[in-house]
């Protein structure tokens, strides 16, 4: 009953993670009600991203200038050479750097392994960074992995890899939230909680 290509925009809008068909016609409807020119502000800023942004040669996160240059993260001489975090996405990059508590260098492998996925270690930036790691001055890698059953794969074949190249490896400490009440901790996050457990 509605027109084809407001069909085509909800669809395609659909496709969008954590966005279903409902919440996608709304997002059409809001793009009717609001002035032209913020749809095509919004049609011009995707078109721009999709042109101008690449992936850094170096750590694979994002960056805007031209081909083959760094990002502002591995450009920041500021930044802690011997410390490198291994990241699953952008996103997790991101959510690091927000906590303003590492000022290392980023790796960030594109995924996580889930061979029920077809996703083995091909289709990750490993071997980017074993190359990385070959010629660079790092002394401690962070393994920075989603505590899932993905990420915990993921940190183990890396811990293999790289234990025998004699890096100081770390991960993320797991367990309770702050502010966070031990009746509502699930299981899996109370176990992990006592591995994890530091000395007073």
């Amino acid at each position: 009953m509605t027109p084809e290509s407001f069909n085509q925009l909800v669809a395609l809008l659909a496709r969008l993670p954590s966005i279903g068909e409902k919440t996608a016609q709304r997002m059409a409807f809001f793009l009717l009600r609001s002035p032209p020119d913020y749809g095509q502000a919004l049609a011009k800023a995707i078109q721009n991203t999709l042109q101008k942004v690449q992936l850094c040669p170096c750590c694979f996160s994002l960056t805007e200038t031209a081909e083959a240059a760094l990002c502002k993260f591995c450009e920041d001489g500021r930044r802690d050479e011997h410390l490198l975090c291994i990241v699953e996405s952008v996103s997790d990059q991101l959510a690091i750097e927000r906590t303003r508590e590492f000022n290392g260098r980023y790796h960030i492998l594109h995924g996580a392994l889930s061979p029920l996925e077809g996703i083995g270690p091909e289709k990750l930036r490993i071997r980017e960074l074993l190359t990385r790691l070959n010629h660079s001055a790092t002394k401690e890698v962070i393994i920075a992995t989603n505590p899932n059953v993905e990420g915990d794969t993921t940190a183990l074949y890396l811990t293999k890899l790289l234990r025998p190249m004699g890096f100081k490896l770390t991960r993320l400490a797991q367990g309770l939230p702050m502010g966070g009440d031990l009746e509502y901790a699930d299981k899996a996050t109370l176990a992990h909680a006592f591995t994890a457990r530091t000395k007073l």
